[in-house]
């Protein structure tokens, strides 16, 4: 399905990412494994690479880290076909601690979820626009749809996230599609420490499951080939939002 393709995945060392660079790669793809922080669980995900590969750290709420990775990247594979802007961040805080949303939080969220995102996506597009098949995924959220989640900046941020998309869909067609794809709960890292939490939201949804990060990198995976898709923001959460 992705033979030959070169596909940046940002965040790739661990949970949706990691899922997500392994079944690329597993189907044929050239796959650059980007990581901010966590070099050990990106090198992990990078030696379960089936295909040629690239391990690079970038934090993407810098530019100019950003515009040096997609070079590394053209400079290895010469071409880049898909975008998966999986890297994101977020902040623990009751949603009424309005007190505690600080310009401190609001700009580290909105640096990497918001800018982070744009930053990566206008790298990339001049190559992408080369490409004949060519395709971006946002990550979103349904804490972007339902305003409910881990704190306020957060559920806004990813609520962007959802209006970048549409927006640029706009701006590229027809030659770049690019779709949001928004998982519910994922049994990642995340929840760690919140278990039982967990257990106790699978049981008031509808499929009675949380989803794993598997799950996500199929839909992930899905969106990039669908050629009809274009400025989607596409829910993946066994019912939780009906």
């Amino acid at each position: 399905m992705f033979q030959d393709k070169v596909v940046l995945v940002t965040g790739g060392g661990t949970g949706i990412g990691r899922a997500t660079c392994i079944k690329l790669s597993s189907s044929g793809a050239k796959v650059v494994v980007n990581y901010s922080k966590s070099f050990k669980e990106a090198r992990e995900t990078y030696d379960q690479l089936t295909n040629e590969g690239l391990l690079y750290q970038a934090d993407i709420s810098d530019e100019i880290q950003v515009k040096e990775m997609i070079l590394a990247c053209i400079e290895k594979f010469g071409k880049l076909d898909y975008l998966v802007n999986n890297a994101g961040i977020t902040h623990q805080l009751a949603m009424d601690n309005l007190e505690g949303a600080t310009d401190e939080v609001w700009d580290k969220l909105w640096d990497v979820n918001v800018k982070g995102t744009f930053h990566c996506i206008k790298e990339a597009v001049p190559y992408l626009k080369k490409s004949k098949d060519a395709a971006i995924v946002n990550v979103g959220s349904v804490a972007g749809t339902t305003g409910l989640g881990s704190s306020v900046p957060y559920a806004v941020t990813k609520s962007a996230v959802h209006g970048l998309t549409k927006s640029l869909a706009f701006s590229l067609a027809p030659k770049v599609r690019i779709n949001s794809i928004v998982p519910g709960a994922v049994k990642t890292r995340w929840w760690k420490g919140n278990e039982e939490k967990m257990e106790e939201l699978a049981g008031r949804i509808l499929l009675k499951r949380i989803a794993i990060p598997e799950d996500i990198a199929e839909s992930i995976c899905y969106a990039l080939v669908q050629k009809s898709l274009t400025g989607q923001i596409i829910t993946v959460d066994n019912g939780q939002t009906m």
